[in-house]
């Protein structure tokens, strides 16, 4: 996620370092979505009003309408894997952040769920992650679920790489979590054996944080 973020601010950074919080505030009456006010916004995450300056000019940037679409999402995304395939994993990123299921990323949308991944508690960042894997939203994440998201990270960050990873290593990356995460052999995960997986395994905290590296 650290790649979205620096394409949003780093032109900003160049071009505009005078701006202040007025012009913020009334620069956000131009667009054609109006997003909340940085005071609300700073209550509602943990970024002080100077780093929601920041990211909002970087947002305006790159998105002057104020709001992301996939398409746009997946260019942006896409710039800092060039070896590799990054559309579906960025597929299921933009889902993620899109909380709305609306087909857009307003800015609220995108630092609330920035605010989660970069200083959030554990518990929030696993609770988000697990809302990535349960692409059908219906509070499970199935064998098949983790499979996609699995495959579409490797497409992302290893198709491309030396030595090249063999075809079934993403298939035994999921079998091994299912094992540890499917604690009733039901088949499905639910959140809280997501969670309890999770903060119990040192080798699937490192990989987790693997996973979270490409938010």
């Amino acid at each position: 996620m650290g790649a979205v973020v620096g394409t949003l601010t780093m032109q900003t950074k160049q071009r505009r370092p005078s701006r202040d919080r007025t012009d913020d505030e009334l620069e956000m009456t131009t667009v054609c979505y109006r997003p909340e006010g940085l005071s609300q916004l700073e209550a509602q995450t943990n970024f002080s009003k100077q780093e929601l300056q920041i990211l909002y000019r970087g947002f305006k940037n790159e998105c002057p309408s104020g709001v992301v679409n996939e398409e746009t999402f997946k260019h942006i995304y896409a710039q800092f894997f060039p070896h590799g395939d990054a559309s579906m994993y960025a597929h299921y990123l933009f889902n993620a952040f899109d909380t709305t299921n609306n087909g857009s990323i307003k800015f609220k949308d995108f630092v609330m769920g920035l605010s989660i991944l970069l200083r959030g508690t554990l518990r929030e960042k696993l609770e988000w992650t697990f809302h990535l894997y349960d692409i059908n939203k219906d509070g499970y994440i199935n064998r098949e679920e983790m499979t996609e998201i699995v495959r579409a990270i490797y497409d992302m960050m290893g198709k491309f790489t030396y030595p090249a990873i063999k075809g079934d290593v993403p298939q035994q990356h999921v079998d091994a979590f299912f094992r540890k995460m499917d604690k009733n052999k039901d088949g499905v995960v639910t959140l809280e054996e997501f969670i309890i997986a999770c903060q119990e395994d040192e080798t699937m905290m490192s990989s987790m944080q693997l996973f979270e590296n490409v938010m």
